[in-house]
């Protein structure tokens, strides 16, 4: 369409100056000795033009145009009159005479008879043949354009590609390297990471996989190291009671002849001990080795707290009065059941109130308390002790630290009673909360919840 405008623009006046030519009607008929010779002086000049000869109401009289085909009689004469009209400033199409549907950009003018309008000039501008040859040359021109658009994009997509693949392969090669360093033991070799892509969130992936090593590797020599003061510890405790069961039983074997009753019936009872102390030391390693194992799982059920610590007061009055000690209750006696394992409730009650006893001396008095609060009940166990340092306080749970403490204080045993009731409360998402003062003693808290009335809809107790 720009093409045929620029050409209607450049060939407006072709039909005026053919019109203006000659005397193409004589008598109201056309001249064929006059067309044909505009039309062979036409064909000469500009032979990519159609020349037609119309009358007034647009029916073709004759016309110059190659191979003499033509498709229409009689050319519409609208757009002709209103080029004239416009005096052939504005882009019109007219009909293509060879084509039933075809519109062509033209050049029109009136050819006059003593001053008579008798028809039509209407040359289109670009003929059938010349349309052919353009269309060749265009398609001609598109393939070659297209070749080299083509050959221009593949040349910029390869360089695209070895630049993207140089810069992917760069980056790649950069985090195998830091791989290796890490690999060869380099634990602080990490991957800079730039940007958000793939490669960046590998690299970011790795970083928090290599952080992750490190500090499991810090955590292992931790644990190692700690292992083997615990087996020093064991190895220790162990010991004192052996050499003093061998000792003793070799001194009854030697002097079996001159030891009197008394003094043998005092040396089984020193072995006895010795045994006891044993027992309960390899009893305290393996449970405490299930409950890190998580082979111990507690089993919930409800039960009276106050009837429970009432039979731990009795079991340990007798002992409490060996060491001159108080064991005092402290609660009320209309408390609601609490919901928790009864026999591991047992335990870290009887592992508080031992470890009471070990560092309350002589005259002190160590009470258990229950308080009621909103769904829980709150049990303590409080002593008049000597208290432990605040920064110990942290580690006493922890069944290397304490006991290396108990070892330093020259107490009986290793201390893993408190670890074991840390495990037991952790099983069942309890915390235990220790405050003390030096010289003025020690209390550990916890709290069990309330045991609730099943519903009607569920099935199995609620409880906080």
């Amino acid at each position: 369409m720009y093409f045929q405008e620029a050409s209607q623009k450049l060939n407006k006046d072709i039909a005026p100056h053919i019109a203006a030519e000659r005397d193409y009607f004589t008598n109201g008929k056309a001249n064929e000795e006059e067309l044909k010779s505009v039309f062979h002086n036409v064909m000469i000049i500009n032979p990519s033009i159609e020349v037609y000869l119309l009358d007034t109401k647009g029916n073709i009289l004759t016309y110059y145009a190659p191979n003499k085909v033509i498709k229409l009689k009689t050319v519409p004469l609208a757009p002709i009159k209103e080029f004239i009209k416009d005096k052939r400033e504005k882009f019109i199409l007219g009909a293509d005479p060879k084509k039933i549907d075809g519109e062509k950009a033209f050049s029109a003018a009136e050819v006059y008879e003593d001053s008579t309008p008798r028809g039509y000039i209407y040359v289109i501008l670009g003929g059938e043949e010349y349309e052919q040859a353009s269309q060749l040359v265009f398609g001609s021109y598109m393939l070659r354009l297209g070749v080299r658009s083509m050959t221009i994009t593949l040349i910029a997509a390869a360089l695209i590609s070895l630049i993207a693949l140089t810069f992917i392969t760069r980056n790649i090669r950069k985090i195998i390297a830091v791989i290796r360093r890490f690999k060869e033991g380099d634990l602080e070799a990490r991957i800079k990471v730039k940007g958000k892509s793939e490669l960046s969130e590998f690299a970011e992936s790795f970083n928090d996989m290599a952080d992750t090593i490190v500090k499991n590797i810090g955590e292992i020599k931790t644990m190692d190291n700690l292992r083997r003061e615990l087996v020093a510890n064991v190895s220790h405790d162990l010991r004192t009671p052996l050499a003093t069961i061998q000792g003793y039983i070799e001194t009854i074997m030697m002097k079996s002849d001159t030891l009197s009753e008394e003094e043998k019936k005092n040396y089984m009872q020193i072995i006895f001990s010795s045994t006891e102390r044993l027992r309960n030391l390899v009893e305290e390693l393996f449970e405490l080795s299930k409950l890190e194992a998580k082979e111990s799982k507690p089993t919930p059920e409800p039960f009276p707290i106050t009837e429970l610590i009432q039979d731990i007061q009795q079991k340990n009055l007798v002992i409490a009065k060996q060491k001159n000690l108080e064991l005092a209750l402290d609660f009320p006696y209309n408390l609601p059941l609490v919901y928790a394992d009864i026999s591991m409730m047992e335990r870290v009650l009887q592992n508080l109130i031992d470890n009471a006893f070990k560092f309350t001396p002589e005259g002190g008095t160590v009470t258990i308390g229950l308080v009621r609060q909103k769904d829980d009940i709150q049990v303590s166990i409080s002593d008049t002790g000597q208290g432990i340092k605040k920064e110990d306080i942290p580690h006493i749970f922890d069944r290397y630290q304490k006991a290396e403490r108990i070892y330093r204080n020259d107490n009986v045993g290793l201390g893993l009673g408190l670890a074991i009731v840390k495990k037991i409360l952790e099983v069942h998402n309890i915390e235990i909360d220790v405050q003390s003062l030096i010289g003025e003693g020690t209390i550990f808290s916890f709290s069990v919840p309330v045991f609730k009335i099943k519903s009607p809809v569920l099935q199995e107790p609620v409880h906080s």
